[in-house]
């Protein structure tokens, strides 16, 4: 009995020590942890958590930007925000924009993704539809084009005097677009920033859909089609779902860039379009800062988008995880 005793605290004795050990911080630990742990939450902290808590600090000053006076006005820069007409009706272009966008561009890119991926002959080898490197090549080149440069181009096929969309309109016998103010009209300005922002954009979400369907198995789709299923209901249920989580990504990105879209809008439409139909929140901040030199009022808006943004985030997340997007597929 005595032996058992001293061998079962002879044993407690070599797991404390063995514990201990593995508790033990060595050099090798501390300075992987400096390095690859303690360095980029530095770097992070200096660079974005902290701009955006000086931010909100001097979102509650007058703060004119060029200068070290900094009255403290509290709330009163945000209660002036959410009264002022112009800066609610950039707001909801925004938050149309956050809607409309990303489903939109999504769409559009899985349809094409689907197309080059599988969308081909149903017989024989799971292939793309005939061309599909060339679809793939020229659906992408837009993405590549600086968004300056797309925005000066749309600008000139809108021009209403010589611009190529109400050329090929009128070419075709269709009148009533001679001379028409694509982005003039309040109508049709919003609708035609879109369709710049989805052309530029729909190449690079398309191959960021096309590197996900190419990780699922080609079993996977041949036994689908063994089973009768046509593409529709192959996209349907084994395509989206086993790419639920590129979408979502994709969601998001693009849904914070509709949220920007600050380029576009400024180029396309400097002024904010016809009675403001195409003014965005950041181009709002932009002119209230560096035109205005109401720095306060500026970062208030700021806080506002980055708010919106999170909001936005926030919900595509809950709503993916309501839906079922965190369960495994095979269950």
């Amino acid at each position: 009995m005595t032996q058992v005793t001293n061998e079962v605290q002879s044993g407690g004795g070599v797991v404390a020590t063995a514990r201990r050990r593995r508790k033990k911080l060595t050099f090798d630990k501390i300075s992987f942890m400096a390095v690859f742990l303690g360095l980029p939450l530095a770097i992070y902290l200096v660079f974005v958590i902290s701009p955006f808590v000086q931010a909100v600090y001097y979102s509650m000053t007058s703060w004119g930007g060029y200068d070290n006076n900094m009255p403290f006005v509290g709330l009163a820069n945000y209660v002036k925000l959410f009264q002022d007409d112009i800066f609610m009706l950039s707001v909801r272009n925004s938050v149309v924009l956050a809607v409309f966008l990303p489903v939109i561009t999504v769409i559009l890119s899985l349809i094409l993704a689907t197309l080059v991926t599988i969308g081909g002959s149903s017989r024989g080898q799971i292939k793309g539809m005939k061309g599909a490197g060339f679809y793939r090549v020229i659906s992408f080149f837009p993405y590549v084009i600086p968004a300056v440069v797309i925005g000066i181009i749309w600008q000139q096929i809108f021009n209403p005097d010589n611009g190529l969309l109400n050329g090929i309109l009128t070419g075709i016998g269709l009148n009533g677009f001679e001379n028409y103010p694509w982005l003039g009209d309040a109508r049709t300005a919003m609708i035609a920033s879109m369709f710049v922002i989805v052309w530029g954009f729909v190449g690079f979400y398309m191959i960021l859909f096309i590197a996900a369907i190419k990780g699922i198995p080609a079993e996977t789709f041949e036994a689908a089609r063994i089973d009768g299923a046509g593409r529709f209901r192959t996209a349907i249920s084994i395509t989206i779902p086993l790419i639920r989580d590129n979408i979502q990504t994709a969601y998001v990105y693009m849904g914070i860039l509709a949220l920007d879209a600050f380029v576009y809008m400024s180029v396309l439409n400097s002024t904010g379009g016809p009675e403001n139909s195409t003014l965005v929140m950041s181009q709002k901040l932009f002119s209230t800062a560096f035109t205005k030199n109401q720095f306060g009022l500026a970062c208030a808006m700021g806080v506002v988008l980055a708010a919106i943004t999170l909001i936005f985030s926030a919900l595509v997340f809950l709503v993916n995880r309501l839906t079922g997007g965190s369960k495994d597929v095979s269950e």
